[in-house]
């Protein structure tokens, strides 16, 4: 999941540079989008696991 994140702000960054900013900003949202989701499945197993050996 963070590798697609990853992934999509370089997609992002390249196309600002060369100047496409409708793809640059939505590449943008899309790896904030899968940024958040991989925090919160990271956070959600970090506590399973805790919760699983007690």
């Amino acid at each position: 999941m963070l590798h697609y994140a990853v992934v999509f702000l370089v997609i992002a960054l390249v196309a600002a540079l060369l100047g496409f900013s409708g793809i640059a900003a939505s590449a943008v949202g899309i790896a904030k989008v899968l940024f958040v989701v991989f925090l919160v499945l990271a956070v959600a197993t970090f506590l399973f696991g805790l919760l699983k050996k007690n």
